[in-house]
């Protein structure tokens, strides 16, 4: 067994392709898979499961992916001890569903990245469920998603709570509505501008269904996550609802292109999630950027309140 094997079945599993993790580790196609199914049969155990849609890690590689990654986290301690100016840097990837983008998750990784100058981060968009299949599967190590404060929390992860926020009516401000300290139901349904709604797996979609009881706008857009829904904010296509602590401080906010205010008489809190794989032996680097994560959750505080 060869070092090299397990950094190919970890980059397979990370990647979710053979074709991918071909062309980052610069191998023929026919190569890498050569090689990892020489590890499968030295292991006598399929580590993946091959479709036409990709490759994910098997039932049994699941089991062994923790041994793995122990393995190459060993290897790297035992290069940095023995100072090899050159090692393999490794890669942590995080899902999100593009929540507090600026004010927490640009800083952590900037932070992450001062630290850990040979660790590339790869930040990914992705529906909630696309993060938790990601996370089981290995695909993701982090994954950062929303909650509303009446959802159960599920128990395949290991749920850490950064932010804690209100669900706000993002619009422009030379809207009327900006002219109100705060909204009502009945202003978001008859308002001025069209409703940008969340599509269908996002957690504020399934908050305006419920905050408008089944009654829909005369006409709305529907669009994937915070950051394209403020900018169609922006650019006069309509108002959007939104956690507060994916507006405040946005660019597009600081520059007078958005505002924001609270809707009348709801209590709802929005929370922002930091989860991982319960029970899995995650790499260093993963849980070093974990901790930055929870550290600058923390600086924040109620500034964003």
């Amino acid at each position: 067994m060869r070092t090299e094997q397990l950094e190919y079945i970890a980059a397979v599993t990370r990647l979710g392709s053979l074709r991918r993790a071909a062309e980052e580790l610069r191998l023929s196609q026919p190569a890498l898979s050569e090689t990892v199914r020489n590890l499968e049969r030295e292991l006598g155990v399929d580590l993946l499961e091959r479709k036409r849609s990709g490759a994910t890690m098997s039932a049994e590689g699941r089991e062994l992916l923790p041994h793995i990654i122990d393995v190459l986290d060993a290897v790297d301690r035992l290069r940095s001890a023995a100072g090899e100016q050159h090692r393999i840097s490794r890669m942590v990837r995080v899902g999100t569903v593009n929540a507090a983008t600026v004010p927490l998750l640009i800083p952590a990784v900037q932070a992450f990245r001062a630290a850990h100058p040979m660790t590339q981060v790869e930040v990914v968009g992705a529906q909630q469920s696309e993060i938790h299949r990601a996370l089981l599967e290995g695909g993701f190590d982090l994954g950062l998603v929303n909650h509303l404060d009446s959802d159960d929390l599920p128990a395949d992860f290991e749920s850490t709570e950064l932010l804690r926020g209100r669900p706000v009516l993002c619009l422009r401000p030379d809207s009327p509505l900006a002219a109100l300290s705060a909204v009502t139901v009945d202003d978001v349904l008859d308002g001025p501008e069209p409703v940008i709604a969340m599509r269908s797996g996002y957690v504020m979609h399934r908050y305006a269904h419920r905050l408008l009881r089944g009654r829909s706008p005369d006409f709305s857009f529907s669009t994937d996550g915070a950051e394209m829904g403020k900018l169609m904010v922006a650019e006069g296509l309509g108002a959007t609802l939104l956690p507060d602590f994916s507006v405040i401080g946005d660019p597009l906010e600081r520059r007078g292109a958005i505002t924001y205010r609270p809707i009348c008489d709801d209590s709802t809190e929005v929370l922002l999630m930091l989860q991982r794989r319960r029970a899995v032996s995650a790499p260093r680097a993963a849980q070093d950027l974990h901790e930055v994560f929870v550290r600058r959750a923390r600086e924040l505080g109620g500034s964003l309140t």
